[in-house]
């Protein structure tokens, strides 16, 4: 069996996340922003996917570590499921982080779709990062897909109209839609000439992004003081290179003129979104907020 459980909890109309390492998390920030949002609330491991059937252990190597100085331990790599209540929340936390299989890709879908079914998610979010032609002093850009159009307008983020090679993340999304369960899938964009990972700004977009597609509230502050540290640091660096410095300027300014043709065309959210989506905020705050 591929599913290794160690407990089934009960759990309140559940939203799962979703993020793997590999070709699908540039920078290391879709992986990045699930650890960040599982450490933050009170999770469990209730189930990890045997890795023998999915890697070729050459090019997905295990690796070796000393415990307590003496004893040698293997670290295979991990696909692990935790939960954790979300108080206030329309519904609880379901995390599955891992790293893109090598080998049987549908079989592995499939083992995620019934992991999904067993825990009763009511909804999936796959997260995932892409290198891109982005200044890393703009707003990250985030695009989706979803199960459905309605959802995806909804969520407010621009259709994708990517076409050609995708990873596992992709194909777990068309897996959770083709299943019945309504899916979104998050895509953020990394700059492609900072090779500094994990991105600490674009896990934080990707983090606010997961949150107004689930309905929970993550205390990212901690993330908040990473990404302004990070911007500071790599302006710094492209400061002192002025052939960097230029490229960036060039990003900077094509990325504002895609924009301003944008926010012409944009209308403003409905009253009746934002106060939805205040009051949900303060119920999950609590009231000694």
């Amino acid at each position: 069996m591929d599913v290794i459980w160690r407990d089934r909890p009960e759990l309140r109309a559940p939203v799962m996340v979703c993020a793997l390492r590999g070709w699908n998390d540039a920078g290391e920030a879709a992986s990045a922003a699930v650890s960040f949002i599982n450490d933050r609330f009170e999770s469990n491991e209730v189930a990890r996917l045997d890795p023998e059937e999915f890697y070729d252990f050459t090019a997905v190597r295990p690796t070796v570590r000393l415990t307590e100085g003496m004893t040698r331990e293997i670290d295979w790599p991990l696909n692990t499921v935790c939960t954790a209540p979300v108080p206030g929340a329309e519904g609880d936390l379901v995390t599955f982080r891992g790293v893109e299989p090598s080998l049987r890709w549908r079989r592995f879908t499939e083992n995620v779709v019934s992991v999904a079914r067993e825990l009763n998610v009511r909804k999936v979010i796959t997260i995932g990062a892409l290198l891109a032609d982005v200044p890393h002093t703009r707003p990250v850009s985030i695009t989706g897909i979803a199960s459905d159009d309605g959802l995806l307008r909804r969520l407010g983020y621009d259709r994708t109209s990517y076409e050609g090679p995708t990873g596992i993340v992709g194909v777990l999304h068309h897996a959770f839609a083709e299943a019945g369960l309504p899916s979104a899938s998050l895509w953020a964009s990394v700059p492609h000439y900072v090779a500094a990972a994990p991105n600490p700004k674009v896990a934080l977009a990707l983090v606010r992004a997961f949150e107004g597609a689930a309905g929970v509230v993550v205390d990212a502050s901690e993330l908040e003081e990473a990404a302004a540290d990070y911007e500071r640091q790599v302006t710094a660096a492209v400061a002192s290179d002025p052939e960097v410095k230029a490229f960036v300027e060039r990003l900077e300014s094509a990325v504002d003129e895609v924009e301003a043709d944008s926010d012409s065309e944009q209308s403003l959210p409905s009253a009746d979104a934002i106060a939805s989506d205040f009051q949900r905020f303060l119920r999950q705050r609590g009231p000694e907020s």
